[in-house]
């Protein structure tokens, strides 16, 4: 269901996480926050002014005595706030008013000199509010109240601290035991943690020794305090989230930059301020897309899609990488039509990020070995509950599933000729791209939603670890089943994915040698099947190889 105000999913059947609207039938309970994040809530009448007779009192000159309250609206209206003859009157918005106003989440209230904003009450069991803190800062959060900001000197080493550019959320309690989510703003890191754990995180600001902190982790977990603290210093000195540490990721870069290693290396090119032309597009028509009717519109027109490609190939109609009885021209279409799927599916991941009600900050290519990949940063949806995060996930292969269908149904029905050559070229496109980004092996979308199925922290790097050392023989270490199974899945489904490719590809190849040499044919689908095997051979070689190794020197050793 979408919101009535802003058209973004709403989070909750009572209230819109983005803009703070009831849902149909639902009112909102608001709260006062204050300069100092007290939090008050509106609850029946309340007064507000200088003196103490009111039920919200504000120390403030610039305050008149009886400034202003807030009674109760009718039925679906919510709280409306009046100015009670004030000396310089009551602002909304800064809009002086001068009638009963209705207040909404994310409003902002000015007495005097005094700011209050106006925010949902969020209770123990909800998702609370996203908590930023800017590069050159660190969080404190008091034992009561809200949250603040302290600037100062970086302490690391023995006196841990949080490395400053990070946010933090509490997710909904249906989320499980680790609800809590910690992104780091510089990069790309985001690490899940309990409540227990969040009690820990907070204690990181720099100002207590290794001693003090194992000293408050025992006193409020007990023994199990300090293996808490441990792991969860180890989790975020892996992502690179303490002062003065550096992750994993960071020294596997530097590796990868010796030898052989540095073709594999990804080379990024990102740019910002995208976010806004997304904001656009959906204010302008794109939130149509996620409403119900339209929801079961694409559903069919993919499943029809599906059916209409599968009896073209049936059929042996259509020619991959041929137009117009011409290799090259088809080509081109195919690399044009794959371009312009990429566009429209990186898209709806911006479309699906608006939808949630998060901005996307980020955007640009990547280059792996010599295959271009574009991609829209949708880290934020982490900050989601599960439902919306899977919404921003499958976007991108709704998308290309979609639009492949578009086309593979416009190439049944067109009579023959170049723009039925052209419609199959682009649902061909689709449909590898498709299979591409849903492949859990490799860290597209297929990926990202195996590892939020499982939960499993660091999914994709402990499962290859654990395929290395099983097929180079050393046996497993991490003792995870999961981490097994997911690891041979993702392999068996690459393996599947570029078996069913080639062979589709091979049973069109007599006929691309009707319309070029049998050396281009070869040519053009061995580029294919190279950018489908590598990122399997890539992972599978080196383990293999080394296995091979190990084989040789024991017959050696025994002969």
């Amino acid at each position: 269901m979408l919101c009535a105000t802003c058209r973004r999913q709403l989070a909750s059947a009572t209230i819109c996480g983005t803009c703070g609207t009831p849902a149909p039938g639902a009112s909102a309970p608001l709260e006062l926050a204050l300069a100092d994040d007290t939090h008050v809530p509106i609850v029946g009448e309340l007064t507000i002014g200088r003196s103490k007779a009111n039920a919200l009192a504000l120390d403030d000159p610039s305050v008149s005595r009886y400034h202003a309250r807030i009674v109760a609206g009718s039925a679906g209206e919510g709280p409306l706030l009046e100015d009670s003859g004030s000396s310089y009157g009551t602002f909304v918005d800064d809009v002086r008013i001068d009638a009963p106003t209705a207040l909404r989440a994310g409003a902002t209230v000015r007495l005097g000199n005094q700011t209050l904003a106006v925010r949902t009450q969020r209770a123990e069991h909800e998702a609370g509010r996203t908590i930023v803190v800017p590069v050159g800062a660190s969080l404190l959060l008091p034992a009561a109240g809200g949250a603040s900001l302290q600037h100062g000197a970086t302490a690391h080493g023995l006196r841990p601290r949080l490395r400053s550019g990070y946010a933090v959320k509490r997710l909904d309690a249906s989320e499980g035991a680790q609800r809590w989510v910690v992104r780091d703003l510089q990069g790309e890191g985001f690490l899940r943690v309990s409540d227990s754990d969040a009690r820990l995180l907070v204690l990181l600001d720099g100002s207590r020794s290794l001693a003090d902190l194992v000293a408050e982790a025992e006193s409020a977990h007990g023994a199990l305090g300090v293996p808490r603290l441990a792991r969860l210093l180890a989790d975020l000195g892996e992502r690179g989230m303490l002062a003065g540490v550096e992750g994993n990721a960071s020294t596997g870069d530097a590796a990868a930059q010796h030898g052989w290693r540095r073709l594999l290396r990804t080379r990024q090119r990102s740019f910002g301020g995208i976010g806004t032309a997304f904001e656009r597009i959906y204010r302008r028509g794109g939130w149509v897309l996620f409403t119900r009717p339209a929801a079961i519109a694409l559903g069919a027109l993919a499943a029809a899609g599906v059916a209409a490609f599968v009896a073209l190939v049936v059929g042996r109609y259509g020619t991959p990488f041929v137009v117009a009885h011409r290799l090259v021209l088809g080509g081109l279409v195919f690399l044009l039509g794959r371009g312009a799927l990429v566009a429209l599916h990186e898209l709806a991941h911006g479309l699906a990020m608006e939808a949630v009600g998060r901005r996307v900050h980020r955007a640009g290519l990547k280059l792996v070995v010599i295959f271009p990949y574009a991609f829209v940063d949708t880290s934020e949806a982490w900050f989601e509950p599960r439902r919306r995060r899977v919404l921003v996930t499958v976007a991108g292969p709704i998308s290309d599933f979609t639009v492949a269908g578009a086309f593979a149904i416009a190439c049944l029905a067109l009579p023959e000729g170049t723009l039925r050559d052209v419609s199959f070229q682009v649902a061909f496109a689709g449909y590898v791209a498709a299979f591409f980004n849903l492949n859990p092996f490799l860290e597209r979308d297929g990926y990202h939603i195996v590892a939020d199925r499982l939960n499993v922290p660091g999914l994709r790097a402990r499962a290859r670890e654990e395929l290395r050392r099983r097929l180079s023989g050393e046996g497993s270490h991490d003792g995870d089943p999961a981490l097994t199974r997911y690891a041979f899945a993702g392999l068996a489904w690459s393996f599947v994915a570029a078996i069913g490719i080639i062979a589709l590809s091979l049973r069109y190849q007599p006929t691309m040698t009707m319309y070029a040499s049998s050396t281009v044919v070869w040519i053009v689908l061995a580029t294919l099947w190279v950018a489908l095997l590598v990122p399997v051979l890539i992972v599978i070689g080196p383990p293999l190889r080394a296995r091979l190794r190990r084989r040789g020197r024991v017959r050696e050793s025994s002969g």
